[in-house]
């Protein structure tokens, strides 16, 4: 039984297990690099260790360093969040040797979904189908004759791993050498693994996806649909829930052969089977995340259903509490991720202090975020810094709920995509649906801010960096006057206007 939680990762998603770990009155641990002393995971935990230094591998990704940490604070389970090693075989195994309760899938389960070419056979010999593709280990000139095979353009993918990591298009065979060279780098820094497979694009796809619940008696549920299409350079940036694409023929199939992909590796916890959807009504596996989705928001948003504090109770040994039937997908849920990305300069990636935040509210709006004012923005980690969830009786309600909060939404001091999801909820094709995996890249751009809205921002900013300015050199206030009050000041400055940081 979980009594003593340590949650093996950072930013907003630390934040989210610890809040359900407190509300089943679970102690809480938190770890830290040096350069996340300050981050809002580590004032939240009721304990908090240093596990080493900036770089990932020398902290977050230290299995040593984890399992060494969760013995000295006492704590008996490990909830490994997304990322970093929560589809790591190796760590869940030293867990379960160190005596440690490890709150996902069993370590061979991991491994035999986290190597998609052993997924993808797996799949193949239950009769689901897959896109056409190679084994893994094939050499450069192996590599170079299957492409001819299967046809241009196709994917390079890393065989471990996920996130769009180790992944490259290619459209023609005086592109694949570099790719496959790129493509095995990536995979190497990123999950210890070069090792690399093609896959066929399928055309017109959809990303189509099924939150999967899984105990210790065999029992198997999903709690429903998410469609994950808009997304760059293989990285989701909006999800849904419902999949707008599906009528109630295919939604019923495609739930159907999710289940049995989970059963037929005996999964257990929380995990996410993915399918590409093509323009015909044909899916095929992709592949299965077998940890908590960044996009688990959505689904609990239309089911009602805490989805980390059933893994918690799943791990515990409990039996599912739900029944296939129980589950009921109300209205609709939109997910927008909130990066640190400049979205004017190709989503290069930025960071420093935040000087300023204002998080939306209201009816149907959620926010999941790791930052605070004043924390500072690193280099060294995914730059997801938060997700904003807005949900609705139909999906037109969702995307005009989500064009609010996104208006409200004010982070100043870093770049960030809030720019860029608002030109989306504006976009005729995205609210109408007609989208694929390709939108982004292909079919959207965004608009440059005209020159009166960036002379009115600068002016903007430049009063409130005077105001700024001269409250600090106010610090000491004479006899019988009166500082203005933060309330005041915060007051004007959200009566100045509406515009995008």
């Amino acid at each position: 039984m979980p009594k003593k939680v340590l949650v093996a990762n950072r930013g907003e998603i630390a934040v989210r297990i610890l809040r359900a770990c407190r509300e089943l009155g679970l102690k809480t641990v938190s770890v830290y690099s040096d350069v996340d002393r300050s981050a809002l995971h580590v004032r939240y935990a009721d304990e908090s260790y240093l596990i080493g230094p900036a770089p990932p591998r020398e902290s977050y990704l230290s299995i040593t360093r984890l399992i060494e940490t969760a013995k000295r604070s006492g704590a008996n389970a490990i909830h490994p969040g997304y990322g970093f090693l929560a589809e790591n075989a190796e760590f869940a195994r030293a867990c379960c040797e160190a005596g440690l309760i490890f709150i996902g899938p069993r370590p061979e389960v991991i491994g035999l979904m986290g190597d998609k070419i052993a997924a993808r056979q797996t799949m193949q010999a239950a009769g689901i189908p897959v896109a056409p593709g190679t084994a893994p280990g094939l050499g450069d000139e192996e590599l170079e004759a299957a492409a001819r095979r299967i046809g241009y353009p196709l994917l390079v993918k890393a065989a471990a791993g996920g996130g769009g990591k180790g992944m490259r298009i290619v459209h023609s065979a005086a592109e694949l050498p570099a790719a496959i060279a790129a493509a095995r780098r990536e995979a190497e820094a990123a999950f210890g693994d070069g090792t690399i497979y093609l896959e066929r694009i399928i055309k017109g796809a959809r990303h189509i996806e099924f939150q999967i619940l899984g105990d210790q008696h065999g029992n198997v549920i999903h709690l429903g649909d998410r469609e994950c299409s808009i997304q760059r350079r293989y990285q989701k940036l909006v999800e849904e829930a419902p999949a707008i694409a599906l009528d109630d023929a295919l939604r019923q199939e495609m739930e159907r052969v999710a289940v049995q992909v989970a059963r037929e590796v005996g999964y257990t916890n929380a995990g996410t089977v993915e399918f590409l959807l093509d323009a015909q009504g044909n899916f095929y596996f992709l592949e299965m995340n077998t940890r908590l989705q960044v996009e688990h928001c959505v689904t609990e948003a239309v089911t009602g259903v805490d989805i980390v504090k059933e893994q918690l109770r799943i791990a515990a040994g409990r039996r599912l509490r739900l029944r296939q039937e129980d589950v009921r997908m109300r209205g609709w849920a939109i997910e927008c991720r909130i990066t640190a990305e400049d979205p004017y300069n190709n989503f290069r990636p930025s960071i420093g202090r935040i000087t300023g935040l204002h998080e939306p509210a209201g009816p149907g709006v959620r926010v999941d975020s790791g930052v605070y004012e004043g924390v500072e923005i690193s280099p060294y980690y995914d730059s997801l810094i938060g997700k904003l969830v807005s949900q609705g009786e139909t999906r037109g309600e969702a995307i005009l709920r989500m064009r609010r909060a996104l208006e409200e939404y004010r982070i100043i001091g870093i770049k960030t995509t809030i720019p860029f999801h608002l030109e989306l909820m504006n976009s005729a094709r995205f609210i109408g649906g007609q989208f694929d995996t390709t939108f982004v890249e292909d079919g959207f751009a965004l608009v440059e801010e005209k020159l009166e809205e960036q002379l009115k921002v600068a002016a903007i900013a430049t009063t409130l960096l005077t105001h700024h300015r001269r409250n600090q050199a106010q610090a000491t206030v004479p006899s019988g006057q009166q500082r203005m009050s933060d309330w005041k000041m915060f007051g004007r400055w959200q009566m100045l206007g509406r515009w995008r940081m």
